[in-house]
């Protein structure tokens, strides 16, 4: 009881001054120094606790405290948003003591607060990386943990990120088209960028809309060839046609689908007369 209520005291003299604070910033009792960077903690106060514990986890290497005040700091940039700096933190933890108390809980948390700051797949996505590879070695070293399934989901989400990424890029060369294509083949750039992101993940949620920018790209590429390559193209898009029905029969864009294949199929049937 003594201890909660000497906690409870430094609660309201940490959070009733910005006097009182910076008494405490300089102050050299670490213990009482750290016993209000916790009540900061509690009481929501992530900036002056993680500025009080910034002071401290150097001095508490090799003590009893060292592990609890580097998650704890660890989290109080997580809480902050500052999802990059917690993850460096989570690091440094797990890193200095791999057997701790916390290291699944530290292994865990670096890769989703990573997962947490990940950009719109527009933007770079080098952190997506990270975090992936990140939750993919914490699976690795705690692989019936309770944090296993969430670990998963974030990397099938995160793929699924990486994938639209790759999907906007190919998408874009289609509608490109010919244009600029002195500068190389737009529509075959299209095919190379959707069909390098299926091999790498087969299973994404993309793979339809990836499809039909393939199945759209032969036929657009075989229309605007030169006449001794359409075809071989439009016998290319009549493949590419009977891949796409095998795999996606009840597909949302069967009508574009069907149609493709008509117009493929009358062109060669015209090219061979």
């Amino acid at each position: 009881m003594r201890k909660f209520a000497y906690i409870f005291l430094i609660a309201i003299l940490a959070l009733t001054s910005c006097d009182t604070f910076n008494k405490v910033y300089k102050s050299t009792d670490t213990a009482y120094k750290y016993e209000v960077a916790k009540a900061y903690y509690l009481a929501g106060n992530y900036s002056k606790a993680s500025q009080l514990l910034e002071t401290m986890v150097t001095m508490f290497k090799g003590s009893d405290k060292a592990e609890e005040s580097l998650i704890l700091l660890a989290r109080c940039y997580y809480e902050s948003k500052d999802y990059e700096t917690a993850s460096q933190y989570f690091k440094v933890y797990y890193s200095n003591y791999p057997r701790g108390e916390y290291a699944e809980y530290a292994r865990y948390y670096s890769g989703k607060s990573l997962y947490e700051g990940i950009t719109e797949p527009e933007l770079d996505q080098t952190n997506t990386y990270t975090a992936i590879s990140e939750l993919q070695l914490f699976m690795e070293y705690f692989p019936y943990s309770d944090y296993r399934d969430d670990a998963q989901a974030m990397i099938l989400r995160m793929h699924d990120l990486l994938v639209e990424k790759e999907y906007l890029s190919a998408k874009l060369y289609y509608e490109l088209g010919d244009y600029m294509a002195y500068m190389g083949n737009n529509y075959q750039a299209c095919i190379i960028t959707a069909q390098n992101v299926m091999n790498d993940y087969p299973y994404t949620s993309f793979r339809e809309d990836l499809s039909i920018l393939v199945l759209r790209a032969r036929y657009k590429m075989a229309f605007h060839s030169v006449e001794d390559k359409k075809l071989e193209r439009f016998r290319a898009t009549i493949d590419e046609y009977y891949a796409f029905k095998t795999e996606f029969p009840e597909s949302k864009y069967i009508k574009e689908v069907e149609s493709i294949y008509k117009n493929a199929s009358k062109y060669v049937k015209e090219l061979n007369d």
